[in-house]
């Protein structure tokens, strides 16, 4: 019998030190992360770049891309990663915040459970790119990139 719970409280001891490990990440990893793959601008798109919206977790930017007054994709420039769940909120919350964006052609989205700041980081990017209030710039097909806050044809309402 006391064999056995020797054997319980080293297991409860060793997983409670398991549990309450942290990595440690470089300061490169710690800086928001960029998800680096743009959906690449074919003719007649433009693309938006809203503002980095500061969520509690980090901040959370976007660029819309339209086609024909149509949203056709939107990617994720920035997005909290300081910690393993911020990356895990993210890979489950932004496909589905961009899928709605997708399917509504506006900011007017709801939030993902689970993910209620970054959804608000998100919406809010979001809407500032469809507002054409970017400071950021616009940017065409051919790449090039102006400090023009407008969007031409593209509203939040569309």
């Amino acid at each position: 019998m006391r064999g056995v719970v020797v054997a319980v409280v080293v297991t409860v001891a060793g997983l409670v030190a398991l549990l309450s490990f942290k990595t440690h990440t470089s300061s490169a990893e710690r800086a928001v992360a960029s998800t680096g793959n743009l959906s690449p601008l074919l003719p007649g798109e433009h693309a938006v770049i809203g503002r980095a919206v500061r969520t509690v977790y980090g901040p959370v930017q976007v660029r819309v891309v339209e086609q024909a007054r149509k949203i056709v994709a939107v990617d994720i420039l920035q997005h909290p990663a300081e910690t393993g769940m911020d990356i895990q909120i993210g890979q489950y919350a932004f496909p589905k915040l961009v899928g709605e964006t997708l399917a509504a052609q506006s900011a007017r989205i709801d939030t993902v459970s689970g993910a209620t700041y970054t959804s608000g980081g998100y919406i809010s990017s979001l809407q500032s790119a469809l507002d054409g209030k970017s400071a950021v710039g616009k940017q065409s097909a051919v790449g090039k990139q102006s400090a023009v806050g407008k969007q031409s044809a593209l509203s939040g309402g569309a």
